[in-house]
């Protein structure tokens, strides 16, 4: 089954760097500042109804630099900036614990699909570097790369689907 025929019913963003500039480690809500063009993606999605999820990485938890409450609220000030955006998964694992949530692993969009009710190779999982690549390529789902300055050139080199921006992403998911 190839991806281009398939209807996409949910799509999956990274959150740093894809749907906010990326402030590392962030805890701070003042600080979420969303990617030009986030709400109008999301409001875009729901307008179609397409089941829309975040899936993050999140080390700084388990690295003793921010508490899930600090993340929390974080999240709530980006729902407050964009609107809705279905369940929200992260990873708060270190990348030296090996858990299989923690993107490349496929944890994270696996549980995201789980929780929207549908199988992975009906979502779309858009980021803007490898490991969130990797991971849709090993949950089965679509990746779709929406580079920024941070993301690396192989990496875009590598990607199945390279999108300028969330517009474009969708415009390449067939999402009118």
């Amino acid at each position: 089954m190839t991806h281009e025929r398939t209807a996409v019913v949910a799509v999956l963003f990274d959150r740093d760097g894809t749907l906010v500039h990326d402030v590392p480690y962030n805890a701070a809500p003042a600080l979420v500042r969303p990617v030009a063009g986030a709400a109008a993606a999301l409001e875009r999605l729901r307008a179609q109804g397409i089941a829309t999820a975040v899936v993050s990485n999140q080390s700084g938890v388990g690295r003793g630099l921010l508490t899930l409450e600090q993340l929390a609220a974080v999240n709530r000030r980006l729902r407050e900036l964009i609107g809705p955006l279905g369940p929200v998964l992260v990873c708060p694992h270190r990348p030296d614990e090996g858990c299989g949530c923690r993107k490349p692993a496929p944890g994270l969009v696996l549980a995201a699909a789980r929780l929207l009710g549908v199988d992975p190779s009906v979502c779309a999982l858009i980021g803007d570097i490898g490991a969130d690549v990797e991971a849709a390529r090993a949950a089965g789902a679509r990746p779709v790369l929406v580079p920024t300055p941070a993301t690396r050139p192989e990496e875009v080199a590598e990607a199945p689907e390279v999108a300028t921006d969330l517009a474009a992403a969708l415009d390449l998911l067939g999402v009118r």
